[in-house]
């Protein structure tokens, strides 16, 4: 896993450093305290939905106001721009040092499956050059933006011209698109590089489709964490194939180990194709903070 940490390429309206906290301090109930530890613990099933959010999706710059639109056509029109798409010369534009105010004060919108779902602003302003290195000069489908972080505040209309979507401060931003991915995963030696490429490519498009979510539950969070740092569930995959079984089903539960710490358990269900017989595997995931950690390594799961 941390190898393909390492691999794994790595990738507005302006939102004051002095609102940040007063705003997060509410989400993570900071400013409250129970009585005794005691009615704290009767009262668990009631306590909030985890503020973490592990979102995948893909993130893209929207003009807030006509006024920040003209500034920066007017910064496009300064710059050699000769030769360069609309897209290109956007992001060579927002590269410049002398234009970083223009960074701070787009928004910048996050989209899965296609939908409007946060607003992503860094927690601290030396990322907002996260947000100008995803952005492709010649995006495409297969463009990923994967953002760790919490759920802030409904955005008021003003932020984005009328969007009103929840804040997304986000922690750490990683962009990349599909086949430098699958490029980076270690493959199986007893598989061929065309079949193993391919099972992937394939299983990727699945996941991606199992990840269809806003990222906040302890489960979205959890399977999203894996689809993007955790190539054995591929490997895994790509050794069923060859052994004419295809994925048939991904089921995720809280784990019998879950307590002080909240941990899960991702099963994934193969099925072979002639014989119908259904093998399981499966991992724990630690969620119990922002940044989920693998607690056990894919392995056969026996249901009890």
């Amino acid at each position: 896993m941390d190898q393909m940490s390492e691999r794994m390429p790595i990738a507005g309206s302006e939102l004051t450093s002095s609102r940040i906290p007063g705003e997060t301090a509410n989400l993570t109930g900071s400013g409250t305290s129970c009585t005794s530890c005691a009615a704290a613990s009767t009262r668990n099933s009631q306590i909030p939905a985890s503020p973490y959010v592990y979102a995948i999706g893909a993130i893209e710059p929207r003009f807030p106001r006509v006024s920040v639109e003209r500034e920066l056509a007017q910064a496009v029109g300064r710059a050699d721009a000769t030769n360069l798409t609309d897209r290109q010369a956007l992001r060579e534009v927002l590269q410049a040092r002398q234009n970083r105010y223009l960074v701070r004060q787009l928004c910048w919108v996050m989209t899965i499956e296609g939908l409007e779902t946060y607003i992503v602003v860094p927690r601290d302003s030396a990322d907002y050059d996260l947000l100008i290195e995803g952005l492709r000069p010649s995006p495409s489908p297969l463009d990923v933006d994967v953002v760790i972080g919490f759920r802030g505040p409904i955005a008021s209309p003003e932020m984005c011209n009328g969007l009103t979507l929840p804040i997304l401060i986000f922690d750490a931003l990683y962009s990349f698109d599909r086949d430098s991915f699958v490029k980076a995963i270690p493959r199986p030696e007893k598989i061929a590089a065309k079949e193993f490429n391919a099972a992937a490519e394939e299983l990727f498009d699945r996941i991606m489709q199992l990840t269809d979510n806003d990222g906040t539950s302890d489960k979205d969070r959890a399977l999203n964490y894996l689809a993007v740092r955790y190539p054995a569930i591929y490997a895994t995959a790509a050794e069923a194939l060859a052994g004419n079984a295809s994925m048939t089903g991904v089921h995720v539960q809280v784990s019998p180990l879950s307590g002080v710490r909240k941990i899960v358990e991702v099963i994934f269900s193969f099925t072979h194709r002639t014989t119908d017989v259904t093998g399981k595997h499966f991992v724990r995931v630690d969620v119990t903070e922002e940044f989920p950690f693998l607690v056990t390594k894919m392995s056969p799961y026996y249901d009890r």
